[in-house]
C-alpha cells in the first residue's frame, strides 16, 4: 500500500505495470471493483486461456482462435534473424546501411533478453535488381504510387526466390526486408485494408517476418547526377523491425485496456513479465510436441511388428517422458526457467527417439513394399519351380494308381 500522492500519473490512468513483475493498482470504490481491476492486471500480466489456446494454435479448431492467433511463431531450439537490404535500381540509388552498428546496438539487447528462450544467429545481406513483383498503382491526387492491402501476399513469394536465407537452415528463418523503390516507382506508400496510408510504410507477414518500404527523396535538382548517396535511417528501421519481431512472438499489447500504464522496457525491448508469458507458452507448447512426438512414434512402432527397439531409442523414450513430468511440475510450481529447460530436454530427446537412424529405414519400408519389391524378382524363377512341382506330384499320383505286378 502506497499513499495516494505518490502516484502521480496522468488522470484517467488506475493501473501502473512496470517492466518488471510488478504493477500498481489506484484503490478507490467498493471492495468488487478493486477486485475486477486486480482480475484485469492478471489478465494482462499472466497466462490465460486464450494464451493456452495461441500457443497450441495448431492443435485448435479454428472457431476457437482469435484472427491473429496463428502468426505466433512455433516454439524451437533457435531462430536465425537475416536482415535483407534490397535495391532495384542501383543505377539510381547507392544505399548505405550501418546493419552491424544497429544490429549491436538495437537487435542485441533484445535477443540477449530473449536467450533465455532460444539460440539466435544474426546475418545480413544486399541484393540487387531484387524487385517485389507486384506492379504498384499511380495515384494522381499525390503523385505517388500505391500498394494495396490485397497485393501484398503476392510481394512475397518472387522476393523469397532470392533471399535463399531458409535453404540450409535448421531452425526456423525470420526475414526483415528493407525495400528501396526502384525511382520509376518512387515514392512508395503501402495502404491498408480500408485505403489509408500506413504510417510505418511497412508490413509483417505470420510466422515469415516483415518487409518495409524505405522512400528516397527526390533530389533538388533534375541534373543531379545518378547514381544518389543514401544513408539510411537506422533507428527509424529498427524500430519498425523490432516491433515486428515482437508480434511474431506473441508480445503484442493491443488488447491492454485503455486506464492501463504500461512501463516502456527500454532497449531490452520486452518486460521481464512479458518474458515469463514466453516461457510459460514455449513450456506449454513444447509439452504438446513431445506428447504428439512419443504418440505418433508408438502407433507407426505398433503397425510394425518384426521391428526391434534399442536400449538407447528406449531410454531417449524413458527420458523424454520423465522431463516432461518435470516440466509439469515445476510449471504447477511457477517455476518457468526449469520447467522451460526440462521441456527442451524433452522435445530434443522424443526426436532423437523419433527419428533414430535404427527405426528410419524399417519405418518406410513396411511389408507391402517388401512384397512389391521381392515379387518381380523371385516371380520368374518360381514358375519353372512350380510347375516341375506340379509334374513331379501328377506322377507320384499316377505310380500310386498303377497296380503292382507279383511274381
Amino acid at each position: 500500500l502506497l499513499p495516494a500522492l505518490t502516484l502521480s500519473h496522468p488522470q484517467g490512468i488506475s493501473v501502473y505495470v512496470g517492466k518488471h513483475r510488478s504493477a500498481l493498482v489506484r484503490a478507490g470504490g467498493s471492495l468488487a471493483a478493486l477486485q475486477a481491476r486486480l482480475r484485469e492486471v492478471t489478465q494482462v500480466m499472466s497466462f490465460t486461456a486464450s494464451s493456452i489456446a495461441a500457443a497450441l494454435s495448431d492443435r485448435v479448431p479454428d472457431g476457437q482462435l482469435s484472427p491473429d492467433a496463428r502468426r505466433y511463431l512455433k516454439s524451437s531450439l533457435g531462430y536465425e534473424i537475416t536482415f535483407s537490404l534490397l535495391n532495384p535500381d542501383p543505377k539510381s540509388h547507392t544505399v548505405d546501411w550501418d546493419i552491424e552498428g544497429a544490429v549491436n546496438r538495437y537487435v542485441k539487447p533484445v535477443l540477449d533478453k530473449l536467450s533465455l528462450v532460444a539460440n539466435f544467429s544474426v546475418d545480413s545481406q544486399i541484393l540487387y535488381y531484387a524487385v517485389l513483383g507486384v506492379t504498384p498503382r499511380y495515384d494522381k491526387e499525390s503523385s505517388s504510387f500505391l500498394l494495396s492491402a490485397h497485393s501484398l501476399p503476392h510481394v512475397i513469394n518472387p522476393v523469397e526466390a532470392r533471399l535463399g536465407s531458409s535453404a540450409a537452415s535448421l531452425y526456423p528463418v525470420l526475414n526483415f526486408l528493407l525495400y528501396v523503390p526502384e525511382r520509376s516507382h518512387s515514392p512508395l506508400y503501402i495502404q491498408d485494408k480500408d485505403g489509408a496510408p500506413v504510417s510505418t510504410n511497412a508490413f509483417h507477414s505470420p510466422r515469415w517476418g516483415g518487409i518495409m518500404v524505405y522512400n528516397v527523396e527526390a533530389p533538388a535538382s533534375p541534373q543531379a547526377s545518378l547514381p544518389l548517396h543514401v544513408d539510411v535511417d537506422m533507428a527509424r528501421v529498427m524500430e519498425v523491425f523490432l516491433a515486428q519481431l515482437r508480434l511474431l512472438f506473441g508480445l503484442s499489447r493491443e488488447e491492454v485496456p485503455a486506464e492501463f500504464l504500461l512501463e516502456r522496457p527500454g532497449n531490452e525491448g520486452l518486460a521481464d513479465w512479458e518474458l515469463d508469458h514466453l516461457l510459460w507458452a514455449h513450456t506449454v507448447e513444447n509439452i504438446a510436441t513431445v506428447s504428439t512426438t512419443l504418440t505418433s512414434l508408438a502407433q507407426l512402432l505398433d503397425k510394425i511388428g518384426n521391428i526391434v527397439i534399442k536400449d538407447d531409442v528406449a531410454s531417449e523414450v524413458y527420458r523424454a517422458v520423465a522431463s516432461v513430468q518435470s516440466a509439469v511440475t515445476e510449471l504447477s510450481l511457477g517455476h518457468l526457467h526449469a520447467a522451460f529447460q526440462a521441456s527442451k530436454e524433452a522435445v530434443t530427446s522424443s526426436e532423437r527417439a523419433f527419428f533414430d537412424p535404427s527405426l528410419l529405414h524399417l519405418l518406410y519400408f513396411p511389408d507391402d513394399q517388401k512384397f512389391a519389391i521381392y515379387i518381380p524378382l523371385f516371380l520368374p524363377m518360381a514358375v519353372p519351380i512350380l510347375l516341375s512341382l506340379a509334374k513331379i506330384v501328377r506322377e507320384t499320383r499316377q505310380r500310386k494308381k498303377e497296380p503292382t505286378k507279383m511274381d
